[in-house]
C-alpha cells in the first residue's frame, strides 16, 4: 500500500526555510505578517537581462510584453514590476510573483523559456532570487524517489551477492528492507498529509537511506544465526525461533538505541531536526519489525534452500569438534593477534584515530550561501552573479522590516545610516509598484516633482520597510549587516532615545522592529542549528550511556564504548574537513552536519559494538572473558563487516542527490561506518577489553569472575 505513495512526496514536504524555523524567530513573525503587506503567498523570482550592448528603449518595451505575457502563465500571479534599467545600460531587472503553492520549479523552467523565446538577440535572461533558489532546490531532490533508490537498492544487491554467493538469499533480504519502507512511507506520507509532521526533501532521503540500510544490517544478524543453527539442527522452525531469540537482544538493542538517539533531536529549536527525529524513529520500527517479522517467516518458507548453491550441512559434530569456531580464517587469526598484543595493538589504533579527530579544527560549518546549497549547474547562481555585477548585490531579496507605523521614519533613517543598506521602500497599496521610497525627509512618490506622496499600509498598527541590501542576500556581509541592523532597533542604537527602558520596545507602542528576510532567516537558521548542536550531542551520549549500561550490564564496558565511538567520530570529521577543503574545495557546511553526521555515526556506529559485545557477553558467560572476546570477535566478524558494508554503501548513495548538505553527510557517515566496523570495532574495542580484562564488566558479578 505503501508503494504507490513513491513520487508523490512532494505533494506534503515543503523545502522553505522558514517553515522550520523556530515560532518565536524574528524572521518567522515577520514572514506569517507578510501575507497581509503583500497580498497572497507569493514568492518573488528575480528576472535578469543582460547584454554585452546596450538595453536600448525598443528592447526594454519589448522585454516588458513579454513579462505582460508571462503572467498568463498558470503559477504566476498578476503584478509583475515595471523593468528596471542598470545605470550602466548592461542589464535590466523584473520581479515577477509566483504563487508558493504552484511547482515552483516548473513555473520558473516555463518562465525563462518563455523570456528567452521573445528576448531580442544577444540579450540574456537568468530567474534568480528566491523562486529560482527554491527551483533549483526542488530540482536537486527530485531524484530521491528515483535514482537515490535506485543506486542504494542495487550497492546492497551487488554486496550481498558478494557476501552470500547465493542467488535467493539477497533477494530475500532487500524484500525485507522494501517492505519495511514501503510500511513507513506509508505512515509518514499521511501523516506529514494531516500536518502531523513536517517533511522535507532533506528528511525524505535520509529516511529511505536509514531504513534499506538498518533493515539489511538487523537481516544480515538474524540470517547469520540462522545459518549457524542450521549446522547443529535439522528442524528449519527450531532454527528459525533460534536465530529469533538470539538476534532479538543485540537488534532491539541496537534499533532502541538509534530511536532514542533520534528522538532526543525533538528537543531541537529547529524544525527540520526535530521532525527528524519521529520520521526517521517510525522507519527504524518497521527496520526491527520486518526483520523480526517478514524475515524469519521467508527463512522459514525456503530453509536451507534460501543459501543455495551454498546450502549449510546438518553437522553437529564438526561444529562440537570447533567448540563453535572456526579452525582457521581471517577473523579467527586477528583474534588471536589481538589476545597475544592487546596492549600495542589498541594504542596505535587510538594514536592513528586521534590524528586524524585534529582536522576538525578545519572544518567551517558555519553556514554556507543559498546560492551554494546545490551543487553543480545553477540558473538561480549565475542570474545571482549577473545581478550582483549592475545592481546592489540584495535586489529582489530585500530585508523586510516590521515596524510600528509611529517609528515608520526613525526605523527608516537606522536602515538608510547603515552602509549596507542601499535604499529602502514602504509597502504601500497606493503606489503603482507596491512600494514607494523612503529617504531621510520622509516617503517620495514615484512620478513627476508635486505627485502627492502615498500613504503605507498598516496592518495592526504596523508599517512594512523593505531594505535593498548592498551585498548578495546569501553572503556573509548581508548577513552582518542583518545582524548589526537588528542590534541597533532593538534598542542599541538610534532607537534608543524611543525606547521604554525596562522593556527595550519603541514607546508607546509595545513592539520592536522585526527584521526578516531571506537574509535574516538563513541567520536564524544558522543560530538554531548551532544551539541544537551544543544541546543535543551532549543528550545523544547520556541517553545511549544509560541504554548501553542496561543492556551489557556493566559501567566500565559503555563508557569505553562510548569513548571509542566518539574518537571514531572525531575522526569521521577530520578527515571530512580535511576531504572538503582540500579535494572538493566545498564553501563551507551547514551548523547541522556535525550534529547529524553525530546522531547518525554514534547511533549507528554504537551499533556494531553492540552486536559485538553482547555476542562476547554471551561467550563470556560460559568461557570467560578473554576467550568470550576471541569467539566473539571470531563469530560476527563477517557479519559485522558486511553490515558495515551495507550501511556505509546506503549512505554513500545520499552523494548522487546534487544537495550540498546530502553531500557532506553522505561521506561522514559512509566513511564513519567503515571506521567503526574495520578500525574500531575490529581493533581498538577488542584489544581494549582483551587488555582489561574480566574488569571490563565492572560492577556485575561477571566482573568478579562469575560463568
Amino acid at each position: 500500500m505503501g508503494g504507490p505513495l513513491f513520487g508523490k512526496v512532494d505533494e506534503v514536504s515543503s523545502n522553505d526555510q522558514t517553515a522550520y524555523l523556530p515560532e518565536s524567530a524574528e524572521a518567522t513573525e515577520v514572514q506569517r505578517a507578510l501575507p497581509d503587506f503583500l497580498g497572497d503567498d507569493v514568492i518573488p523570482a528575480v528576472v535578469v537581462f543582460s547584454s554585452d550592448s546596450p538595453i536600448d528603449a525598443a528592447a526594454l518595451e519589448r522585454l516588458g510584453d513579454a513579462l505582460t505575457d508571462a503572467e498568463g502563465v498558470d503559477g504566476i500571479e498578476s503584478g509583475a514590476s515595471p523593468i528596471i534599467p542598470s545605470d550602466d545600460e548592461l542589464a535590466a531587472q523584473a520581479f515577477v510573483p509566483i504563487d508558493a503553492d504552484a511547482d515552483i520549479s516548473d513555473v520558473v523552467t516555463h518562465l525563462g523559456e518563455q523570456l528567452r523565446e521573445a528576448a531580442p538577440d544577444g540579450v540574456a535572461v537568468h530567474v534568480t532570487g528566491p523562486a529560482g533558489f527554491t527551483a533549483d532546490l526542488v530540482a536537486g531532490f527530485a531524484g530521491i524517489d528515483g535514482i537515490l533508490l535506485l543506486v542504494a537498492l542495487l550497492a546492497v544487491l551487488v554486496i550481498l551477492v558478494i557476501v552470500y554467493r547465493s542467488l535467493l538469499l539477497p533477494i530475500v533480504v532487500l524484500s525485507t528492507s522494501l517492505f519495511a519502507l514501503c510500511t513507513a512511507l506509508l505512515v509518514v506520507w499521511h501523516l506529514a498529509d494531516a500536518g502531523v509532521l513536517l517533511l522535507s526533501g532533506q528528511t525524505q532521503g535520509i529516511l529511505f537511506i536509514l531504513v534499506i540500510g538498518a533493515a539489511t544490517d538487523y537481516s544480515l544478524l538474524l540470517v547469520a544465526r540462522f545459518r549457524e543453527e542450521l549446522r547443529t539442527t535439522r528442524d528449519r522452525g527450531a532454527a528459525v525461533l533460534a536465530a529469533v531469540r538470539g538476534s532479538l537482544e543485540p537488534i532491539a538493542a541496537s534499533g532502541g538505541t538509534v530511536i532514542a538517539g533520534l528522538l532526543c533531536l525533538l528537543l531541537s529549536d529547529l524544525k527540520s531536526n526535530s521532525t527528524l527525529g519521529p520520521v526517521a524513529s517510525i522507519g527504524i520500527v518497521f527496520a526491527m519489525l520486518s526483520a523480526l517479522t517478514l524475515l524469519p517467516a521467508l527463512l522459514f518458507v525456503f530453509g536451507r534452500a534460501a543459501y543455495w548453491p551454498r546450502r549449510p550441512k546438518y553437522e553437529p559434530e564438526a561444529v562440537r569438534e570447533e567448540h563453535g569456531l572456526p579452525a582457521r580464517g581471517v577473523w579467527r587469526r586477528l583474534a588471536e593477534s589481538i589476545r597475544r598484543r592487546p596492549r600495542p595493538i589498541w594504542i596505535v589504533t587510538a594514536i592513528v584515530l586521534a590524528l586524524g579527530a585534529a582536522g576538525v579544527t578545519q572544518l567551517n560549518a558555519q553556514g554556507v550561501p543559498q546560492s551554494d546549497l546545490v551543487l553543480g549547474q545553477s540558473e538561480a547562481r549565475d542570474g545571482q552573479a549577473v545581478l550582483g555585477e549592475h545592481f546592489p548585490g540584495g535586489s529582489g531579496s530585500p530585508a523586510y522590516v516590521l515596524t510600528p507605523e509611529s517609528e515608520l521614519q526613525r526605523t527608516a533613517d537606522v536602515l538608510l545610516a547603515h552602509p549596507g543598506v542601499d535604499g529602502v521602500a514602504v509597502t504601500s497599496g497606493d503606489s503603482p509598484s507596491g512600494t514607494a521610497p523612503v529617504t531621510e525627509s520622509g516617503i517620495e512618490a514615484y512620478g513627476p516633482p508635486g505627485t502627492p506622496a502615498p500613504e503605507p499600509t498598516v496592518r495592526d498598527g504596523s508599517v512594512l520597510l523593505q531594505a535593498t541590501l548592498a551585498d548578495a542576500a546569501d553572503s556573509d556581509a548581508a548577513a552582518k549587516t542583518v545582524t548589526s541592523l537588528r542590534e541597533q532597533l532593538h534598542g542599541e542604537g538610534s532607537l534608543t532615545e524611543a525606547t521604554d527602558d525596562s522593556t527595550g520596545t519603541a514607546a508607546g507602542t509595545g513592539r520592536t522592529p522585526l527584521v526578516g528576510g531571506v537574509t535574516a532567516t538563513a541567520v536564524d537558521t544558522n543560530q538554531a542549528s548551532i544551539h541544537d548542536r551544543n544541546l543535543i550531542i551532549p543528550l545523544v551520549l547520556a541517553v545511549i550511556l544509560v541504554i548501553l549500561m542496561l543492556l551489557l550490564r556493566s559501567v566500565l564496558a559503555p563508557i569505553l564504548l562510548i569513548l571509542t565511538t566518539v574518537l571514531s567520530f572525531g575522526t569521521a570529521l577530520g578527515v571530512a574537513a580535511l576531504v572538503f577543503n582540500g579535494v572538493f574545495r566545498f564553501p563551507g557546511a551547514d551548523p547541522a552536519v556535525p550534529l547529524y553526521g553525530f546522531v547518525f555515526l554514534v547511533a549507528l556506529g554504537i551499533d556494531y559494538n553492540i552486536f559485538l559485545m553482547t555476542r562476547v557477553r554471551e561467550e563470556a558467560v560460559r568461557h570467560g572473558t578473554r576467550e568470550g572476546i576471541l569467539r566473539g570477535l571470531t563469530i560476527t566478524g563477517g557479519v559485522i563487516t558486511s553490515a558495515g558494508l551495507v550501511l556505509a554503501a546506503t549512505f554513500a548513495a545520499l552523494s548522487v542527490i546534487p544537495i550540498l548538505f546530502l553531500v557532506q553527510i553522505a561521506f561522514i557517515v559512509a566513511f564513519g561506518v567503515l571506521l567503526d566496523t574495520f578500525i574500531v570495532r575490529s581493533l581498538l574495542v577488542p584489544a581494549l577489553a582483551t587488555d582489561i580484562g574480566r574488569a571490563i564488566w565492572w560492577p556485575s558479578e561477571l566482573g568478579r569472575g562469575a560463568r
